[in-house]
């Protein structure tokens, strides 16, 4: 199974104020949406669920859950109420395995223990990984008077580890020759709490530089620096002061005018964009079986033009064990999200349109929910 661009998730409805926040935390928000462009292609007011569902989970949906809230959900469906609380993916998974939301977003699938867990929650049922938001992580920094810088996995190891201190180091140098480097202190911002992102980041560093972070990938931060809350704590914290850096999705990145570093994946240096991550996500292999659409992303590819670093939200949902209303709500708002008007709608946010051969069994696993 392939997909190749990165796309953003999510609605988010109606009565009461939520605020999002990030795949560590940010805030949460419960919107109701004017209409929009892909409103009149997408679900047909009788296909409408009523009442409310709760979601929670990765911050890497934040910005799609916005987008899509304005393009028209809840004006063909005007008597639900969906709210997704972004409090991180390991947060997410936890509340959803505890039965107290009834989906969760996650940048990573479900863990073996995790998933016999939520087949309890599902009442004896599996619950489904579903790709719904592919999207690059960005290497994104703020330095007074470099606005272009190439990084490779193991330089980036090196800074994020502590090694590297100063933005004039050698190691830096060699890689962006012409340019001028300040001896400007790096300072290191990463996710607190047990994030999605953090996982995919420190996944691509271990797989591509395992000699500079000798770590597994994990959702807790094994590296150095200064702990910030959600996917726009750490945005929010480069964009405050010349020599900041973090990984953080390219969406967030972009909201907070941050510049964001050309990756070199041993063939060359790749500039950020959707097509450039759409490449890598198009070696993923899907590792769940049936309606689990598990994925496997290959970090370490040399395809010419491929940015490697890349993660897919996924929303884990019961195959079967929500109650009636919940399963037809649950099941009109994810075809919503999934069709590909909906989908367009996202690339200008910094995501992209799932591709048609990961969309086709999305929704084949969506009309399977029961």
């Amino acid at each position: 199974m392939t997909f190749w661009k990165t796309s953003r998730l999510l609605t988010i409805a109606a009565v009461g104020a939520l605020a999002l926040t990030g795949c560590g935390s940010d805030d949460n928000t419960s919107t109701a949406a004017p209409g929009g462009a892909a409103a009149s292609s997408s679900t047909a007011a009788a296909d409408c669920g009523t009442g409310t569902l709760n979601g929670e989970g990765s911050s890497a949906q934040k910005n799609a859950m916005d987008q899509v809230s304005q393009t028209g959900y809840l004006a063909q469906c005007p008597d639900a109420t969906i709210n997704y609380n972004a409090t991180g993916s390991g947060a997410g998974r936890k509340q959803f395995t505890g039965g107290q939301v009834d989906w969760a977003g996650s940048d990573s699938a479900l863990k073996p223990e995790e998933a016999t867990a939520a087949a309890t929650r599902c009442m004896g049922n599996p619950a489904w990984n579903l790709p719904m938001v592919a999207g690059p992580i960005a290497i994104a920094y703020k330095l007074d008077g470099v606005t272009d810088l190439t990084l490779n996995a193991e330089v980036a190891a090196k800074i994020f580890q502590g090694q590297i201190t100063t933005w004039n180091d050698p190691a830096i140098a060699a890689l962006n020759s012409g340019v001028t480097l300040p001896a400007t202190p790096i300072s290191v911002f990463f996710r607190t709490g047990t994030s999605g992102t953090t996982e995919n980041f420190t996944k691509y560093l271990h797989a591509t530089a395992p000699d500079a972070w000798t770590a597994d990938g994990s959702g807790d931060w094994a590296g150095k620096g200064e702990g910030r809350e959600g996917s726009a704590g750490v945005a929010q914290a480069v964009a405050g002061a010349s020599g900041g850096i973090t990984y953080v999705e390219w969406s967030f990145a972009q909201d907070n005018k941050l510049n964001v570093a050309k990756v070199d994946n041993g063939a060359g240096a790749v500039e950020l964009t959707g097509e450039s991550a759409g490449k890598t996500i198009a070696t993923a292999t899907q590792v769940g079986t049936g309606n689990d659409l598990a994925l496997k992303i290959d970090y370490t590819t040399k395809e010419a033009g491929a940015y490697p670093i890349v993660l897919v939200t996924y929303e884990i949902v019961c195959s079967k064990g929500l109650d009636a209303d919940k399963t037809k709500l649950l099941k009109s708002f994810l075809t919503y999200f999934s069709d590909p008007a909906t989908q367009t709608g996202l690339q200008d946010i910094g995501y992209a349109p799932l591709p048609a051969e990961v969309s086709t069994k999305v929704k084949t696993a969506i009309a399977a929910i029961s």
